[in-house]
């Protein structure tokens, strides 16, 4: 099975999309641009959604839908968004079809035009804050937490699984309150929640900071993020929290009567994560014989295999077996009994090591008579011989283990590709031989900012929260600068 996957060393992109599509996360589809989630990608989306959707209630916020069409003037009020997602929008002309009179099948009826088109989903700001201003009058209709699982298009014509298509999955918060203070808390705090996801659940290392002005998300006074290294040494923005100001407020005229009886606008903040999210996992964990998936997140995190010769033992190994898998299911962890006789067990191994399974139990007859399996640990390849007898519990612990073992081996990458640089030859040296997160001086101008961009290929991932203040010059003008950024090429 791993001979079909293309070495990380001979080519990477290719590495990683022979690991999306051989490992069942998701299949090109006839519309351009769009993918097709398979079963076992999308079973990974739901337990990213479950644990997500369960942080976002413990913290207060409620689910509700919104349309998916935009009336274009909606674009229109909020300037600095309509410029960001102009180029990116899909657009409703018409509304209906009709037979071609010569005969060439369905045409465009020139009848049917829409006296306003409409705009398919980019982001939802627009379309919310127009309902908002119906929502709130007084400021005990604030906070107004509101979070929205959808799917929304960006017309991207270069194209990659989960990284970049132009539909995608997501979920997108967005907040009223009643005063800046109030929802930059709340900006900065679904920060801590997307940072605590992605570390404890994605088993994968991230910066938090804030993004430069000029990478700013359109129609935001502050974006925070989170970054994320990947193996090949490219930087990935895992998630993204905005503090929106009163922006959308005024473009939408939502106001509400404040505790001294005086009209104001509100606060707002925008929140979100995408299906990219697999993707990360994907290119932070997976090796050269298939997907790894961290335990916690994984749809499958135990599967064992019988090995046997004949119904009589096959029946043995199943009253053995069978009440293992309901004990193991029973502790909280998901567990497959895969005794299908379609293909050898040595298929079934490679299949299961492909699709990043973290534990893989074998037992034969002569197992059940030693009292032991054979167990195999997907991080390290690493197989022992573990006892039936508490064996729950072992694998439980095992399970943690493997979780711990892949943060801690992403997080010593990320921590041996931060390079810091003082001079623009050494920048582009690092960038072409080491790649990862370059820590280097900058002058604050987006002038400079985007020379960088343009001579490098590398953007400024993002300024860190806890970042050190220290008096240095301008890797690129030499000008005066109070602290260190991170650059990388990225996703």
């Amino acid at each position: 099975m791993s001979k079909e996957i293309t070495a990380r060393s001979e080519d990477y992109s290719q590495w990683y999309n022979d690991l999306v599509l051989k490992g069942g996360l998701a299949d090109y589809s006839a519309v351009k641009g769009c993918m097709v989630i398979k079963p076992y990608g999308y079973a990974l989306w739901e337990r990213m959604q479950a644990v997500l959707d369960g942080k976002f209630k413990e913290t207060g916020h409620q689910n509700a839908y919104f349309p998916l069409f935009i009336p274009k003037s909606f674009l229109s009020k909020e300037a600095a968004h309509v410029e960001g997602f102009a180029k990116e929008c899909a657009v409703v002309t018409h509304y209906r079809l009709k037979n071609d009179p010569n005969g060439a099948g369905v045409i465009v009826d020139p009848e049917a035009k829409l006296e306003e088109e409409l705009i398919v989903r980019p982001t939802s700001e627009t379309i919310i804050w127009n309902t908002y201003k119906t929502w709130i009058q007084s400021y005990r209709d604030l906070p107004l937490l509101i979070n929205q699982w959808a799917n929304v298009v960006r017309w991207e014509m270069r194209t990659r699984l989960f990284l970049r298509t132009a539909e995608f999955l997501w979920q997108e918060g967005h907040t009223a309150h009643a005063t800046e203070q109030e929802a930059v808390a709340e900006a900065r705090l679904m920060l801590e929640v997307y940072a605590d996801f992605v570390e404890n659940y994605l088993a994968l290392p991230v910066v938090k900071g804030t993004k430069s002005p000029s990478e700013r998300f359109a129609g935001a006074v502050d974006t925070y993020c989170i970054e994320a290294l990947m193996q090949d040494g490219k930087a990935l923005q895992a998630g993204t929290s905005h503090f929106l100001g009163q922006n959308f407020a005024k473009a939408f005229d939502v106001q509400f009567t404040n505790k001294e009886n005086k009209l104001d606008y509100v606060w707002a903040t925008s929140w979100g994560v995408s299906t990219r999210m697999i993707g990360a996992l994907v290119m932070a964990h997976s090796d050269d014989d298939g997907l790894v998936m961290p335990p916690r997140i994984a749809p499958l995190q135990v599967v064992v295999v019988p090995i046997y010769k004949g119904e009589d033992q096959k029946k043995q190994l199943d009253e053995r077996i069978l009440p293992l898998v309901k004990a193991v299911r029973d502790a909280g962890i998901s567990i497959k009994y895969d005794d299908s006789d379609n293909a050898r067990p040595g298929w079934k191994f490679a299949e299961y090591e492909l699709k990043g399974v973290p534990v893989r139990i074998a037992i034969g007859a002569r197992d059940l008579e030693n009292g032991v399996a054979e167990v195999a640990r997907r991080d390290t390849r690493e197989k022992m011989s573990l006892p039936l007898e508490g064996l729950p519990g072992r694998i439980a612990r095992l399970l943690e283990e493997i979780q711990q073992n892949l943060y801690d081996r992403a997080l010593a990458f990320r921590q041996d590709h931060i390079t810091r640089v003082d001079d623009f030859d050494t920048f582009q040296k690092v960038l072409d031989e080491k790649g990862g997160f370059v820590s280097a001086h900058w002058d604050g101008t987006a002038e400079t900012e985007e020379k960088i961009k343009e001579l490098s290929k590398a953007t400024i991932r993002c300024i860190p929260l806890d970042n050190p203040q220290e008096a240095g010059k301008c890797v690129l003008t030499g000008k005066p600068s109070k602290e260190r950024v991170l650059f990388a090429r990225a996703y």
